[in-house]
């Protein structure tokens, strides 16, 4: 129903306006109802579930279609339209284009959406936060991340990765004590991802030489 939402409001439209001319306005008063529900709907709500669906089960190219139909975003209602800006971000960073995924996760978050993106506000902050450091942008990356980490990551993988990058900027600034610190609760989450768990590995040969 979500798909073809305009296309059946269009054609009830039609409908209403038949009926209507052929009989009166009130046997077609809710044929107009339905038919201006779902028109609206498709232009406030827009197919947000369907691109959800598509991302869980890993359908990139249909998540990005679906994506690509949405042609007035500003049409979106505000928490809807924060998510679709969230969304486009998370494509973007799976196709590496890191700009558009910047730009976009920025006005999702400038947007807010309440309930709709407050799961999801720590993970883009730490998204933020790491394409600020690809940047070489430190003190933009250590604000975001410190804000992730406040606003809640969903696991101890995404919770481990915030507290390693803090330490490689604490590392950075030379205050040692701090990077200890922050190594010390990333390790303490025992991550299993390979590439967390390798970085800890590589971070754990010069910690120990650290002064502080």
């Amino acid at each position: 129903l979500i798909r073809y939402r305009l296309w059946i409001g269009l054609a009830l439209l039609a409908l209403a306006i038949f009926v209507h001319m052929e009989t009166s306005f009130w046997p077609s008063f809710i044929l107009y109802l339905i038919a201006v529900i779902l028109i609206l709907g498709h232009f406030l709500l827009g197919p947000m579930r369907l691109i959800q669906v598509a991302m869980e089960e890993g359908d990139l190219e249909g998540a990005k279609k679906i994506v690509d139909s949405i042609k007035f975003p500003g049409l979106l209602i505000k928490p809807v339209r924060s998510v679709y800006y969230t969304l486009q971000g998370n494509l973007a960073m799976m196709n590496q284009d890191f700009d558009k995924a910047e730009k976009h996760m920025k006005k999702g978050l400038e947007l807010g959406g309440g309930s709709l993106t407050k799961q999801a506000e720590g993970p883009n902050k730490l998204q933020l936060g790491m394409l600020s450091l690809q940047k070489g942008d430190f003190k933009q990356a250590e604000s975001y991340i410190r804000q992730a980490l406040r606003a809640g990551l969903p696991d101890k993988e995404n919770e481990s990765a915030a507290y390693l990058q803090l330490c490689s900027i604490m590392m950075n600034k030379r205050e040692f004590r701090a990077a200890k610190d922050y190594f010390r609760k990333a390790k303490a989450l025992k991550p299993t991802t390979p590439q967390i768990v390798d970085q800890i590995k590589q971070i754990e040969k010069y910690i120990a030489r650290m002064p502080g």
